[in-house]
C-alpha cells in the first residue's frame, strides 16, 4: 500500500467525510505511530498505526459490502444521539467495525440499504455525476391520473430546481390507494414523499427494492447478507456520466 493523506485514509475507513477528517486533524484527534498528526501528513496502513481518539483505524483489506433490508423505525446512521436503533444494530457485533451506510433511507421507509468500509464505493454511489438507478415500490393515497404521472416522470420543482426525469409506473390499485414502481437517478432528501405530496398523493408505504443493479430479492426484512465482490466490483470500474 502506498502513502496517502490521512484525511483520505480516515474517510476510506468509513469514519467520516474527508472534510470532517481534516477538522479532526486540526483538533489533534489523530495520531500516527503514537505521535500527534497534523493536516497534510501521510501514512501507509501497512507500515503505520493510525489512530483517531486513541482507536486504531480499521484496515480496509479486501473490502466489505453488506446488503440490509432495513425495517421502518431503524435509522440509517452508525450512531443516534436519541438512542434509536440504527442499521448497525441489525448486524452481529463482530461485523460492525468500520462499516457505514451508503446514503440514507429515512426512518419511515424500508428496504435495500448498503453498508461498506469502502469510501471509494460510497463516493461512486452517492455522487451526482454517477448515474446509478434506485428502484422503489410505493403505495400512495388515491389514484394518480396519467397526466400527474407524466408530470412526475418529466420532473417537478423541488428545492428551487426540477427533479431529474424518473420512471414512474402504475402497478396496481385498490379502492383508495395505488402501488407505483419508481426508478430514480438522484436522491434528494425525502424526494419521493415530497414530490408525491406535492402532486396530491401522500405516500403511505415506501420500500426500496434495489439500487445500482443490486436487488433486495428474497432477503427478509431486518436481515442482511454479505455481497460477493463480483456483485459490486463493477460499480468501482464504471466511468462518470456527463
Amino acid at each position: 500500500m502506498t502513502r496517502e493523506r490521512l484525511q483520505k485514509l480516515i474517510a476510506a475507513a468509513g469514519l467520516c467525510s474527508r472534510r470532517r477528517a481534516e477538522d479532526w486533524l486540526i483538533a489533534g484527534r489523530v495520531s500516527v505511530d503514537g505521535d500527534q498528526a497534523k493536516l497534510g501528513d501521510q501514512a501507509d496502513l501497512d507500515r503505520n498505526v493510525v489512530c483517531v481518539d486513541g482507536r486504531e483505524l480499521p484496515r480496509i483489506g479486501n473490502g466489505r459490502v453488506l446488503l440490509v433490508n432495513k425495517p421502518i423505525g431503524v435509522i440509517s446512521t452508525c450512531h443516534d444521539p436519541q438512542g434509536r436503533p440504527t442499521v448497525l444494530d441489525l448486524l452481529p457485533r463482530q461485523e460492525r467495525q468500520g462499516l457505514h451506510p451508503i446514503g440514507r433511507l429515512d426512518s419511515e421507509s424500508r428496504g435495500a440499504l448498503l453498508l461498506t468500509d469502502q469510501g471509494s464505493l460510497t463516493l461512486r454511489l452517492t455522487h451526482p455525476r454517477y448515474d446509478h438507478v434506485k428502484s422503489y415500490r410505493v403505495w400512495v393515497i388515491g389514484h394518480p391520473s396519467e397526466s400527474t404521472l407524466r408530470r412526475w416522470r418529466n420532473g417537478v420543482p423541488l428545492d428551487g430546481s426540477l427533479t431529474r426525469p424518473a420512471s414512474v409506473e402504475r402497478l396496481k390499485h385498490d379502492r383508495d390507494r395505488t402501488l407505483l414502481r419508481i426508478e430514480l437517478m438522484e436522491g434528494r432528501n425525502r424526494q419521493i414523499r415530497r414530490v408525491a405530496a406535492g402532486l396530491g398523493h401522500r405516500v403511505t408505504d415506501l420500500q426500496r427494492v434495489g439500487l445500482a443493479g443490486i436487488s433486495l430479492g428474497s432477503l427478509k426484512e431486518g436481515c442482511w447478507r454479505r455481497l460477493e465482490r463480483r456483485e459490486w466490483q463493477s460499480l468501482l470500474d464504471g466511468e462518470p456520466c456527463g
